[in-house]
């Protein structure tokens, strides 16, 4: 019980005193604050769209540049281009954090599984991540798209999943291996506790300090990701709408319509940006080394 009780006290006491840290951080409010405004972007989008249907499309009025009509001009279509970015945010949100929902189950399953018992199961699992690791995100998700019928958000998200576990694998194995030593498991080691208990309830919620940072920051590479896919053709299809589906179907036009590239692009830029600062704000908070 007393070990319990240091447990919980240690914990309350690491995320109090980063919150304090996070408090005085320019970084961590800037990704926090645009972060929330994207969420309420996808969530509502005819709010920010000022009520205008992204496929409501006049073909007369293609390529427009921008106006007091339309803030951002219109597409190749000539719907309104705005509204379009708008409602991007909606399936590039969606694919970064279904991806990272993903790649934490993974990651954290197999890593505390490895971490824990050790030993033939510990080996093998680290010889299967790492025959993923020697695939490039970007090339094993080319790959995987291009043999399905439909790339939808799930396919998308799926096609990161699955070359993009490796890391938090490592990060919650490593962590798992150096908790478990600790005194308050082998008191709970020594009292009964089932592995389930053990793992659930005392290694894995302070193993995962390093696995948030990292799930922080890895959701603007995924969306950046699901962009890059998209430029290349290999990613969403048409009529999804994403940023990198209109900067893929506007980088024909650049010198004569760069507002078809350079909004969606902007937008892209800022929202992994925002992850990228809170995710450093983060792990700066939570690292006991720094003050």
């Amino acid at each position: 019980m007393t070990g319990e009780v240091v447990e919980l006290v240690g914990q309350a006491s690491l995320w109090g005193n980063a919150w304090k840290k996070l408090r005085r951080s320019a970084f961590f409010w800037f990704g926090a604050v645009v972060t929330a405004l994207l969420v309420l972007m996808a969530l509502v989008p005819q709010v920010f769209a000022r009520g205008i249907d992204p496929r409501a499309c006049n073909l007369s009025d293609t390529r427009l540049p921008p106006s007091a009509q339309h803030w951002f001009g219109t597409d190749l279509q000539g719907c309104d281009y705005y509204a379009n970015v708008i409602y991007g945010a909606r399936v590039s949100l969606s694919i970064g954090l279904v991806a990272v929902i993903g790649v934490l189950v993974i990651g954290v399953l197999i890593g505390a599984l490895a971490g824990y018992f050790g030993g033939f199961l510990d080996s093998a699992l680290a010889r299967f991540t790492d025959i993923f690791f020697g695939i490039p995100l970007l090339l094993g998700a080319l790959v995987l798209l291009t043999v399905t019928t439909e790339r939808t958000v799930w396919t998308v998200a799926l096609a990161l999943i699955v070359f993009g576990w490796m890391t938090a694998m490592r990060l919650v194995r490593s962590s798992v291996i150096a908790i478990k030593q600790s005194e308050y498991v082998q008191a709970a080691q020594a009292l009964g506790a089932s592995t389930f208990r053990i793992l659930v309830r005392h290694i894995l919620p302070n193993a995962l300090t390093a696995v948030l940072v990292y799930a922080t920051i890895a959701v603007g590479t995924f969306i950046a990701a699901e962009a890059a896919l998209s430029y290349l053709g290999i990613g969403l299809q048409m009529p999804a709408i994403s940023w990198g589906l209109q900067i893929n179907l506007g980088q024909s036009y650049l010198s004569s319509s760069p507002h078809l590239v350079l909004f969606p692009a902007a937008f892209l830029s800022v929202a992994v940006l925002a992850f990228i600062l809170m995710g450093d704000a983060l792990r700066d908070a939570l690292d006991p080394k720094r003050s």
